[in-house]
Order: C-alpha cells, then structure tokens, then sequence
C-alpha cells in the first residue's frame, strides 16, 4: 500500500489506537503517527514500547499538522476533546472517531470543529477484552467491518481517503447513517455486552453455586460471557448512556422473546424450544460462513501449554 495520510494523531493510546498504529506502519499508511493519552502512565508506556513516532504531553501538540485526527477515547470524552483541540487543527484535516455510538459522537464532537474540518465518525466493529498500550496489534482489523457514518455533506474525497485507510489495515468498510449504526449495534454488541454483564452478576449473587464452582465449571458457557463482561468498565458505562434509547428497545425485545421461551419450558413445549434454537443456531452458522469467527473445536481457542 501507499501512503494516505502524511501525519496522523492519535488520541487515546488503547487498543484500537495502538492496533492502528501498529497496522499503519506494517502496511506504510501513514508518514509520521503522533499521540496521546490523559494518563502519564499510558504515555509512558507507549513511549517505552515505540509505539507511536512521537508521544506527546498534550492534544493540542500531537494534532498540529496532522491531516488526519483520531479519537479514541471513551465516548463520553469525545466532547471535551473535541473542543481542546479544535483550535489547533489545521484547515483540510480529517477528524474521525472509534466510538461504538455515533449519533451521540455527532452531537458531542461537530459544534466544536471549524468548518474547514472534515468529521468523518467512524467505528471498528473488532476488538479484544484487553485494553491499554500492550494490547494493540496489527492484524485486529483484518476481515473486520469498519462502519463510517458521513454526514450528508461530507466531502467526497475525504471519505474516499478515509476508507482507503482502512481497507488498508485489513478491514472491510461499509456507511450508513448514525441512527442505523446505533440501532445495528445496539443488537450486535451492546445489548449482549449488557447481558454477559448481567449474567456475570447473577452468579456472584447466587449464593448456592460457589465462587470456586463458578470458576471451576466455567468451560461450560459462563466462560464466554465473563470474556465479554471483561470489557472496559468507562468504555461500556458511555455505551449505554449515550445509546439508551436503541439498547432499551433492543432489550426490550430480549426481555419479551426471554419471557416466551420461560412459557415454552414451564409448559414442557419441545417443540417450540427444537424450532426456536434450530431458527437461532441457523444464525450462527451465517456468522461462520460469513468469515467473522471459526467453527474450529472450542471456537479457534488455542490450548494453554
């Protein structure tokens, strides 16, 4: 690949910033990769482990000149970011964002930009529980969907180059506006990651399986969940404040569909249960096939040696 942008900044040193990182230089996509992070601590450790050309001590120095910005910070800062650097940005730049909301990004982010800043949201539908400076990687993005939601005058050109960028990390890249984004997340992500949270709370609060039981027996499915419950607690606080109308319709239609497969088991209806998780298990299949997971025995996990 060739290079698309000259200097890129990244705000927020975590796991998507740092995979980008990462996937930049391996695939020389961009000239010179600036950040920075609130914690000294985190920009300690990126300046330990080289992660980006240049860790700076603030926003506003690690955005001069660059001609594409990245937010990576949790939604709910995106606002206050937005604001601190827009002074600094330089005419013609890029801002975009990785946050798994978008209409509330728009919202928080647009009424601080010059208009000479192209704000372009956009949001990685990839990661891992792990999060901070260490966890980045290269190949996160590869065969993942990279949802970008222009707004109707965005520029042409920008979004082209934008979606370049991201083709070239790996990623397959798809738009759509923002209220669809955050309905279509709301199902895929956000309300599983509330669930898997819930279910992780029931079992600390059913005191007649131990705590031992619960890790001891964990391969039976509970894993799974404390996998994604494992997940930045700020990041997921954001999520369901910012995207409260689409995660609450969303749960709703959990709660009712939850509420019928009670009524099929309490009646003893087989038949409805084979046919409910035949229709469901057919879903899964499609993500398979579909190229997002593995049907490789224990989903692809290697084994501890």
């Amino acid at each position: 690949m060739s290079r698309i942008y000259n200097k890129v900044a990244l705000i927020g040193l975590g796991l998507i910033a740092g995979s980008m990182a990462h996937a930049m230089r391996r695939h020389g996509l961009a000239g010179t990769i600036t950040g920075y992070a609130r914690s000294a601590e985190t920009r300690a450790a990126a300046r330990d482990i080289g992660l980006v050309d240049q860790v700076c001590d603030s926003s506003a120095e690690a955005v001069i000149d660059a001609d594409l910005v990245v937010l990576a910070v949790p939604v709910g800062a995106m606002g206050a970011v937005a604001r601190e650097i827009a002074p600094h940005l330089k005419p013609g730049c890029t801002l975009t964002d990785v946050g798994s909301v978008k209409q509330a990004v728009i919202e928080a982010v647009a009424p601080h930009l010059p208009n000479s800043v192209h704000f372009i949201p956009g949001h990685p539908l990839a990661g891992t529980e792990h999060s901070g400076p260490y966890s980045g990687f290269a190949t996160l993005f590869e065969n993942r969907w990279w949802l970008i939601t222009p707004q109707p005058d965005a520029d042409a050109e920008a979004v082209t180059k934008l979606r370049a960028l991201c083709e070239g990390m790996g990623a397959n890249v798809d738009e759509m506006d923002a209220a669809h984004h955050d309905l279509v997340l709301a199902v895929v992500s956000h309300t599983p990651h509330l669930i898997a949270y819930t279910m992780v709370g029931v079992a600390d609060h059913l005191r007649r399986v131990s705590q031992s039981e619960v890790i001891k027996y964990s391969a039976s499915g509970f894993r799974d969940f404390t996998r994604i419950a494992a997940s930045d607690p700020t990041m997921w606080r954001d999520v369901f404040l910012t995207n409260k109308e689409a995660t609450l319709d969303i749960l709703g239609r959990f709660t009712e569909e939850l509420f019928m497969l009670q009524r099929a088991i309490r009646m003893e209806d087989g038949e409805q249960l084979f046919d409910y998780f035949t229709r469901t298990r057919a879903i899964r299949r499609g993500i398979i096939e579909a190229g997002q997971d593995t049907d490789a025995p224990d989903f692809g996990r290697s084994k501890v040696t």
